[in-house]
């Protein structure tokens, strides 16, 4: 293998599979990347059997070939040779020796050989989406799953598409969130479970663009192709939570409040209950207003918002972060929060559209 390719290039796409380099494992060319070149181009690729990420860059290839580097030490090295034209060339011993103006530097390879092969789509189901759209699609769902082992398929987002429109749901047990959004088209009526993971790699690929992203699921597996990158990973298995079931309907108490001033509200309210450790606040909804408080032993906070009440009168009390993490990815400026009992779920929603739910559980108080 010999070929010349520009640094920042080189640099870049290394930054970008590095994220799916096995980080504990008994087979060593698992900490590798490996790199193909042909047709004018090199393609670096790694995995750690679940989740592959491909991304392939221009360069002028002198003698196709492939080679696996070691993963961490070749991105660090070509991390401090962004302003370079590299040329990278391989010995019949799978040493790889990369120059850049008068310096040399030799590392040893692996044969590619032992890579894994990479699932290849072939007659996929798809379904295709604005960039912009499954970058919000992610962000206001992939936090809510669940961190726990003991409940795999609820470490990733379940997504069901069908007459041309997604829907994303994810939960961990305390809170729920669903997001929908419209399609720009799909091949057929599906669902699928993504490991957030996964999710959270093709985020970070995504631009608010209406560029569209066509999305491939076959099998066990899915692949997002953005900007010359390709992300594949394994799907979920299993039966996602019957999350309709959860979701309450009818309500005794609704309000509609401006987002910042909660959000604010509830970051000061918070700082007494994260000295704690508990993140208590206690909401106290009455006919124009809604209080806010926490204590501790060395103090306590309490913030009065304006509000419009449709109902009941309710104290009920939760745990701050779930409700954090969910304001922060809205944008609407007014928001409605629905409520039964000081026991039952709230549902937080837009007050002008559907395109997202999420459940949060209360926290019992012992007065």
């Amino acid at each position: 293998m010999k070929l010349i390719c520009d640094g920042l290039d080189l640099s870049d796409a290394v930054m970008k599979v590095i994220k799916a380099i096995s980080q504990k494992s008994t087979n060593p060319v698992l900490e590798g990347i490996k790199m193909v070149a042909e047709d004018d181009c090199l393609t670096l690729t790694a995995t750690d059997l679940e989740l592959a990420i491909e991304r392939t860059i221009k360069a002028e290839v002198f003698l196709e070939g492939e080679v696996v580097v070691p993963g961490k030490f070749f991105a660090e090295y070509i991390k401090k040779l962004t302003n370079e034209q590299i040329e990278i060339s391989t010995s019949d011993k799978n040493m790889i020796a990369i120059k850049y103006t008068d310096s040399t530097g030799n590392i040893q390879a692996q044969s590619a050989e032992e890579f894994p092969v990479i699932k290849h789509l072939d007659n996929p189901e798809y379904f295709e989406i604005t960039s912009k759209d499954l970058k919000s699609l992610i962000s206001k769902s992939v936090f809510c799953v669940s961190n726990e082992d003991s409940r795999p398929i609820l470490k990733g987002v379940l997504f069901e598409i069908s007459n041309r429109k997604i829907k994303a749901v994810a939960l961990d047990g305390y809170r729920l969130a669903m997001v929908n959004k419209d399609l720009v088209s799909n091949s057929s009526d599906f669902n699928c479970i993504i490991p957030a993971r996964s999710l959270n790699e093709i985020s970070k690929l995504l631009e608010d663009t209406e560029e569209t992203i066509k999305v491939c699921v076959q099998k066990n597996y899915l692949m997002a192709d953005v900007n010359n990158t390709k992300i594949i990973t394994r799907l979920l298995e299993g039966d996602f939570i019957n999350y309709k079931q959860i979701i309450p309907t009818d309500f005794t108490t609704e309000i509609v409040i401006n987002k910042a001033q909660l959000e604010d509200g509830l970051d000061r309210a918070s700082l007494l209950s994260r000295i704690d450790r508990n993140n208590l606040v206690k909401f106290d909804i009455t006919e124009k207003l809604m209080m806010l408080s926490s204590k501790s032993d060395i103090g306590d906070i309490k913030e009065n918002i304006t509000v419009s009440l449709n109902g009941k009168d309710l104290t009920i009390a939760f745990n701050v972060r779930y409700f954090n993490e969910a304001l922060r990815v809205i944008n609407d400026e007014f928001i409605k929060l629905s409520f039964t009992t000081a026991s039952a779920p709230c549902i937080l929603k837009s007050n002008d559209t559907d395109e997202y739910v999420y459940l949060i559980l209360p926290v019992r108080v012992i007065n």
